[in-house]
């Protein structure tokens, strides 16, 4: 039946609507849920953040560290094609549906059968890029030396096997999501960084060279991938799942099976598209020595506050869309998708302006220490301007897909990920040999507003508008509080700069967080006086978390 005949009742306005939503009724998102998240993978963005900063004060920025992000980029392009990416958008709606319309036991069989296609299917993945990895390198990677394309396919074959492992936890954190519980799938990839960060202390300790330090590094990313998994398994365990692998005839007549085999089919070519984009960019910055490393640093600071917010809002968004899409309540997507995206453009667009005032001071603070120098630390800040300029645009994307995913509807992803696909490669042709690097990471963030941009467009024409979200208007006052935000952390920063002795990790830290205190400060002002319906929700939201941990 279509939805809209049977759209349900039509959803209250102004203050009713926010207590709905903050109680979890109706259509809206839950604020509470997603601030508890948002915490939660706070302390995974900054354990991996931890991370990153002992990669590149153990390696530096050379071709030992290019090697090894090019080879973990290999299983993990795989992770995101098909794991985290088409898996998990096919899953969690169809696992949702079969809890809904068949029982938790078919869900549950649903879920056995996924997981024997996974240990089949990805370990023969896994086995494929053991066997092929010096030519896996020599596509990624054309600009390397021979020794470094030897030296990179050898960590490729050690942490093949991590693709396996986050499969697996794909399943695992789709089935908890599935059934609203989002904590220890937030917090799983906390564990990964824990492993990579015992590992990376006994390199430091044991004073390891940058090469010897890498290959350490592969095999802590191993240990972090089992750890990750098993993170998620008790939560499982208490609702009831018993793991039985089940593999043939019956497995694959599962209706589930089915409709998660033609969902993927269209979500991986529409990741696919991602994936391509991820090759382009590491094939021209093969070109230059340390670049793959600076866009891989510059990258994983832009995800901090895609992590903490964007991907965030977008896992109770995505959890809310398949149960509504699953009892056919389309207004009650309409109005989840809403609510989001008013969160996403609420954080995430002072989150973008701070991260292009401040990426010279927040790079130093956190990254320039040991074999990473003063050089490297000025290159991974200007790719971090052009990489937050596309923080929106890839936080709505993370909303808007898998909507399409849940409604049956995924040719659109799958057209918009290949225009935002075409975008990247010809926007890489064009200012490649303008920008060097720093053009890569322009064309990826101006083609992720792109992919956006497409699925905006065929939403509105689909299904029309969002509830009554009034994005658009709450938008502008968002960027207009964000731009006197701009102004008060500019300021400050040229104040501490003047005012702070040279040099020393306290010039670092005061000259990056002090601009960004002052800078939120004045953007929640701002918020207020221009009537932003977010700051109240999100203080509603704090208040009750901590009742609630109080009690």
């Amino acid at each position: 039946m279509d939805l809209e005949a049977r759209g349900g009742v039509p959803r209250p306005g102004g203050r009713e609507a926010l207590r709905v939503e903050a109680e979890g009724q109706g259509g809206g998102l839950r604020m509470g849920r997603a601030i508890w998240l948002s915490a939660a993978t706070m302390t995974s963005r900054v354990l991996g953040l931890a991370r990153d900063q002992l990669f590149a004060a153990l390696v530096g920025a050379n071709r030992w560290s290019d090697a090894f992000v090019v080879a973990f980029r290999i299983p993990n392009l795989l992770r995101d094609l098909f794991a985290e990416g088409a898996l998990s958008s096919a899953f969690v709606p169809t696992f949702a549906e079969a809890s809904a319309s068949r029982g938790r036991e078919a869900a549950h069989r649903l879920a056995d059968a996924v997981v024997g296609l996974v240990l089949a299917g990805v370990g023969a993945l896994v086995l494929g890029g053991v066997l092929l990895a010096p030519a896996l390198v020599a596509l990624l990677a054309p600009g390397f030396d021979p020794e470094q394309a030897a030296f990179a396919a050898g960590l490729t074959r050690v942490m093949m096997p991590f693709l396996l492992l986050v499969s697996l936890s794909a399943v695992a954190m789709g089935m908890l999501n599935a059934q609203g519980r989002f904590t220890a799938p937030a917090i799983a990839p906390a564990l990964f960084h824990v492993g990579a960060i015992a590992v990376g202390l006994w390199l430091w300790a044991t004073g390891k060279g940058p090469g010897a330090a890498a290959v350490g590094w592969s095999i802590g990313t191993l240990l972090g991938g089992v750890l990750q998994l098993g993170a998620q398994l008790p939560g499982l365990r208490a609702l009831g799942w018993r793991p039985h692998p089940r593999l043939g005839r019956a497995a694959l007549a599962d209706p589930g099976i089915r409709r998660i085999s033609r969902l993927m089919a269209a979500a991986v070519v529409g990741l696919s598209a991602t994936q391509v984009n991820i090759l382009v960019n590491t094939v021209f910055a093969s070109h230059e020595v340390g670049a793959n490393t600076w866009l891989q640093m510059a990258f994983r600071l832009m995800q901090l506050p895609l992590g903490v917010f964007g991907v965030a809002i977008a896992t109770v968004a995505g959890a809310g869309v398949a149960q509504r899409a699953a009892r056919r309540d389309l207004d009650g997507v309409r109005e989840t998708l809403g609510s989001a995206m008013r969160l996403v453009a609420f954080f995430n667009v002072p989150a973008a302006v701070g991260l292009v005032v401040l990426a010279g001071p927040i790079v130093s603070l956190v990254y320039e220490h040991g074999r990473f120098g003063a050089q490297d630390a000025a290159a991974t800040a200007a790719a971090l301007v052009f990489y937050a300029l596309g923080l929106y645009g890839y936080s709505a994307v993370k909303v808007f897909a898998p909507a399409f995913y849940a409604l049956d509807e995924p040719r659109v992803p799958v057209i918009a990920s290949v225009v935002g696909m075409a975008s990247n490669v010809l926007l890489n042709v064009a200012l490649y040999p303008v920008l060097g690097f720093r053009g890569v990471a322009l064309g990826t963030s101006l083609a992720a507003t792109a992919n956006f941009a497409v699925l905006a467009v065929a939403w509105k024409r689909r299904h029309g508008g969002l509830g009554r979200a009034g994005i658009y208007r709450q938008l502008l006052r968002c960027l207009a509080a964000a731009a006197l935000m701009a102004g008060v952390v500019a300021g400050s920063a040229l104040a501490l700069d003047a005012w702070l002795p040279p040099g020393g990790l306290g010039r670092q830290a005061a000259l990056a967080l002090g601009p960004i205190a002052v800078g939120a400060a004045a953007y929640f002002a701002a918020t207020r006086a221009l009537g932003v319906g977010e700051l109240g929700e999100v203080v509603e939201a704090l208040r009750r978390r901590g009742r609630r941990g109080g009690g």
